[in-house]
């Protein structure tokens, strides 16, 4: 039986084109979620890290695709954990339609959630892939010998492994819900139905303190409408999960004070949104209008109650303009039709696109920004109860957020890594992907005890420290600035490209420089060159590509790790000139140095090398010549230290022998204890390792 792409179900193919109709309406919707950003963080990356996460997915589902030429009529799944005849059976039932033309009830609905859950505990969702890439007829060929069941097992594990913030891991979450609901078939309306239910159970068990007007909810009651959707067609479940959603996301502020007094609504849960519309216009349904969805300046009414001021009234100037300008899926549609209650909704204009940032959905706890228990406000009683929710209150001291893998655990350890993560901080989620992965995640004021924490759990890796910045302004909408990096190697692109920059690879001219910079639809556009010119030619383009629209700042980054320094103190919530200063700083505070073999003889300040000589650089002058490339490495890395260091950052070249990168790691921990040290694959051609020192 031949399964169709698009319809009432969808194969795996369908799946995958969903995932990267997805991954293109949160590039889209990129800058509307991270302007949203308030909660639990105000760092506005909600957005980034979605599209991280998604990224991640699709890269993981396509990598299992067969090369293009290879027959693709073959069976393509790997044999999975045996399951007995009864619970084969419960999950028959839980994911097949049903011949009852009677619509199922809520109840039966968690029922077969819960044979489903019992029949697939424990089997194998997906190997390791390495992010893959196929043109889009290829790719369509390539993936229609793939089953359903591959093709979201591999998108929830690479989602697991790739997922970045909250949002992201809460995402990852979302989408095991439709891997077990796959298990044995192509997605159908009842599959759906579990597949929603499926993840907002996931998420609920993740959170250690889950609190409402958040992912989490807009999920809930987007499973909820699907259930109780009388439509029998998978167009018309996912149509009543998308229009659920919509409207509890209009209600989220509602439920979360700081969104109600921010005049926003839920940054994780519009990006829920963007899912579940693509979803809608893979399985061939018609979208629902959808606002656009902006930060609004709060107005006090009578009672001391605050609200955000109007969107533009319909039939007006600027109402028409948003007609015109709605996203994409809303132009599919063809729809005029309105949301329900979305003229009442907090930050909503009825507009297509829009921007937020950092992670932290449907997560709150001890500390953080929100202070106590991220419910209650400065007098102790629950806002519901006439508490005030946000006093006027001193930022909370720095913070970090921390990521890590977690393998060779188990369930008992892994809730017991959530409680421990619950006494270190807030924002604690820990998912697994079903394969015995999983992720967690944290903000704390104790990065260490966070990271012991994960390593009496199992064994860690992907370890990510970055610091939380609170900004006690939040912006008045989104920020019309981008940031254009220059990098080469695809490890170093995927770094950037995760953290939200456009990228040109590879060798970069004055001409390709000034196109890639018109390219760019903002206002504002931070160029971080990472040394690819020399200073009059960066003047030379900045001047070219200045004009009426557009203001354009050259960034003092020599070399891609100075770029990822920088790029680390990018923050949207400030002024360009404070942005420029604070990036630039971190920049020029970084020492960056390079490894390389020296291809000729030459004359150098510090001798003359031979040819095959390892060369340490620091800048752009010679410090080292050695013989022998790792004894190189090492004195160049003395030679860096020496001065004082706190972090040391190696990106490691794709012609580095095999073995450098640990050697030297070593190196640092046994001359210079207590230097924390990052490694990146980062691909680069010319160094075999760039290193930068904080």
């Amino acid at each position: 039986m031949t399964v169709p792409a698009v319809g009432d179900v969808l194969d795996g193919a369908a799946l995958l084109r969903w995932g990267r109709s997805s991954l293109a309406g949160l590039e889209r919707h990129r800058d509307e979620i991270n302007a949203l950003n308030v909660f639990p963080v105000a760092d506005s990356d909600t957005g980034t890290n979605l599209l991280s996460t998604m990224r991640a997915a699709v890269r993981a589902a396509e990598a299992v695709l067969p090369s293009p030429g290879v027959a693709t009529g073959t069976t393509v799944n790997r044999p999975d954990a045996p399951v007995s005849a009864h619970e084969q059976a419960a999950a028959d039932s839980a994911i097949t339609e049903r011949a009852d033309p009677e619509p199922r009830a809520t109840a039966s609905a968690d029922a077969d959630m819960e044979a489903l859950e019992r029949a697939t505990a424990g089997r194998e969702i997906g190997a390791a892939g390495a992010a893959g890439g196929l043109g889009d007829e290829s790719a369509a060929r390539a993936s229609a010998g793939v089953s359903a069941r591959r093709i979201a097992g591999e998108m929830a594990r690479g989602a697991t492994a790739g997922a970045r913030g909250n949002s992201g891991i809460i995402l990852s979450q979302v989408l095991r819900g439709v891997a077990d609901a796959v298990w044995d078939g192509p997605l159908t309306e009842q599959a759906l139905r579990v597949a929603l239910r499926r993840g907002a159970t996931l998420v609920r068990e993740a959170l250690s303190s889950p609190v409402e007007g958040t992912m989490l909810t807009v999920l809930d009651r987007a499973a909820e409408h699907a259930a109780d959707c009388q439509d029998r067609t998978l167009a018309g479940v996912a149509v009543a999960a998308a229009d659920g959603a919509a409207k509890a996301l209009g209600e989220t502020p509602t439920q979360l004070g700081v969104l109600r007094d921010a005049g926003v609504v839920d940054a994780g849960a519009r990006g829920l949104l963007v899912l579940l519309d693509e979803l809608v216009v893979v399985t061939g349904g018609a979208v629902s209008a959808r606002p656009r969805y902006v930060r609004r300046t709060p107005v006090r009414q009578a009672g001391g109650q605050s609200s955000a001021v109007s969107p533009a009234a319909p039939g007006s100037p600027d109402s028409a303009r948003d007609a015109r300008d709605s996203g994409p899926a809303d132009a599919r549609s063809g729809s005029s039709e309105t949301l329900p209650d979305s003229a009442s909704t907090p930050g909503a204009v009825r507009e297509g696109t829009a921007p937020d940032r950092r992670a932290g959905h449907g997560a709150a706890g001890g500390r953080g920004a929100l202070g106590g228990n991220g419910m209650r406000g400065g007098n102790g009683l629950p806002a519901a109860l006439g508490g005030t929710a946000y006093p006027e209150t001193p930022l909370p001291a720095p913070q970090y957020e921390v990521m890590f893998l977690l393998a060779d655990s188990d369930d008992s350890r892994v809730s017991a890594l959530r409680d421990r993560l619950a006494t270190l901080g807030d924002s604690v989620v820990v998912v697994g992907d079903g394969a015995g992965m999983f992720s967690a995640h944290v903000h704390c004021a104790d990065a260490g005890a966070a990271v012991e924490a994960g390593l009496a759990a199992g064994t860690l890796s992907e370890i990510r420290i970055e610091s939380l910045v609170f900004s006690a302004h939040g912006q008045d909408g989104p920020v019309d600035r981008g940031i254009l990096v220059v990098a080469s190697g695809t490890g170093a692109v995927r770094l950037f490209e995760d953290a939200g920059a456009a990228v040109l690879e590879g060798e970069v001219t004055a001409e390709s420089l000034l196109a890639g910079i018109r390219r760019m639809p903002h206002r504002e556009v931070l160029v971080l060159p990472n040394g690819a010119l020399p200073a009059h030619e960066l003047v030379a383009v900045s001047v070219a590509a200045r004009d009426g629209q557009r203001e354009v700042l050259m960034l003092p980054s020599g070399s891609m790790v100075q770029g990822l320094a920088a790029l680390s103190m990018h923050d949207a919530g400030l002024t360009a000139v404070d942005d420029v200063f604070a990036m630039s700083e971190a920049a020029a505070g970084t020492r960056w140095g390079a490894l390389r073999i020296a291809p000729e003889r030459a004359l150098t300040i510090v001798g003359t090398c031979e040819s095959g000589d390892g060369l340490g650089l620091v800048g752009h002058d010679v410090v080292v010549i050695d013989p022998d490339l790792r004894a190189a490495g090492r004195t160049l890395l003395d030679r860096m230290l020496g001065l004082g260091g706190e972090l040391v950052t190696m990106l490691i070249g794709c012609d580095a022998p095999e073995g450098l990168s640990k050697e030297l790691s070593e190196h640092i921990g046994t001359a210079f204890p207590g230097v924390e040290v990052v490694v990146y694959p980062g691909g680069q051609v010319r160094d075999l390792v760039q290193i930068g020192v904080e």
